[in-house]
Parts: C-alpha cells; sequence; structure tokens
C-alpha cells in the first residue's frame, strides 16, 4: 500500500523529508509552497522591523500579494516602501518568489527560476534563501503537479473545531464518530 503513494506534499521542517524517504519509498517529495512563501514573509517581517516600520496595517500591506491589494493600499505601500531601499527590495523580491509559483513552469524551468531567483534574493535573506536552497529539488518538484498540503491542513483544522467544539472528547469511540460523520459524504 506504501509503496503505491507517488507524491506526498511536506513543509521544510527537517523530520518530514526522511520519514517520507523512509515510509513511502517511490513517493516524489513536494515541499508544500506555503511554506516556502513563509519562510521569505518571516524574514520580510523581520526586516521590516529592522528598518523602523511600525505604522498600523503595514505588515498586513508588506505580506499580503500584491496582486490582491485595492488602489488605496498600494498608495499606502509604496509609501512605506519609499522609507527604505532595503524594505523595498525584500519586498520585491517576495513579489517576484509568489510570481514564480504562479507561472506555469516545468520542474526544469521551475529550477531555473528559483535559481536565479536565489541569487538575486541572497543579498536581501539570508535564513529564508539558505532554507529554500537546502530543499530545492523539493521545492521544484511543486511543478510536476502544483501538489500542496492546503486540503490536509484543512481537514486538520476542521478536526481540532470539532474537538473544540465538544470541549475534548473523553471517549475515542464517539470522537470517531463525530469524525466519520463530519467527513462522510
Amino acid at each position: 500500500m506504501r509503496e503505491q503513494i507517488v507524491e506526498v506534499s511536506v513543509d521544510m521542517w527537517g523530520g518530514f523529508p526522511k520519514v517520507v524517504e523512509n515510509v513511502f519509498p517511490n513517493a516524489t517529495l513536494v515541499i508544500d509552497r506555503f511554506h516556502v512563501m513563509q519562510a521569505a514573509s518571516k524574514e520580510l517581517n523581520k526586516i521590516r522591523r529592522q528598518v523602523g516600520v511600525f505604522d498600523r496595517g503595514s505588515k498586513f500591506l508588506l505580506l499580503r500579494n500584491g496582486v490582491d491589494l485595492m488602489p488605496s493600499e498600494r498608495e499606502t505601500l509604496e509609501q512605506l516602501l519609499q522609507r527604505s531601499k532595503r524594505l523595498r527590495k525584500a519586498y520585491e523580491s517576495k513579489e517576484e518568489l509568489r510570481a514564480i509559483y504562479e507561472s506555469p513552469l516545468t520542474v526544469e524551468s521551475g529550477s531555473l527560476h528559483l535559481e536565479e531567483w536565489l541569487t538575486r534574493a541572497q543579498k536581501v535573506y539570508s535564513e529564508a534563501t539558505a532554507t529554500i536552497r537546502k530543499h530545492l529539488e523539493g521545492i521544484c518538484n511543486y511543478f510536476r503537479t502544483r501538489t500542496t498540503s492546503g486540503p490536509m491542513e484543512g481537514i486538520n483544522n476542521r478536526i481540532k473545531l470539532i474537538k473544540r467544539q465538544a470541549y475534548g472528547f473523553i471517549n475515542f469511540g464517539n470522537f470517531r464518530k463525530r469524525l466519520l460523520a463530519c467527513f462522510s459524504d
């Protein structure tokens, strides 16, 4: 059964890739894009604080996808970015990384684009680029079928919600029944 699994999407935490290799020998390891973007976003937020941008809503504007911003938000963002060249470069690099993920690329062209991005972004994102380089093969595997951990994250959140609504379960049988009722068609 485990040999039939062809693809597994995980985050970059050190233990997951090793477990996948051992448990699912025929599976292609895919590093979830959310966690890659999260690494860049965390470092962008750190840079925001380092350059002294603490305006209300500044974190939200910098971390949100640029294409999703309203015109007034774009204006405010531009005012923030004018205050620091370093912050502008970090923000633009984050948006470039997002654009790579949004592009219809093959594994090979995705790898090329990511390598180029890493070279440019290394000046701004030291921690995130080191992490991405370490997991580059798994990250590039995303471009095969664009698999993410999103559906599984949704299921986990639903399970947590069920547990919270019930104030916990003393009887595992009742918990199991509740989960089966929730996830059956």
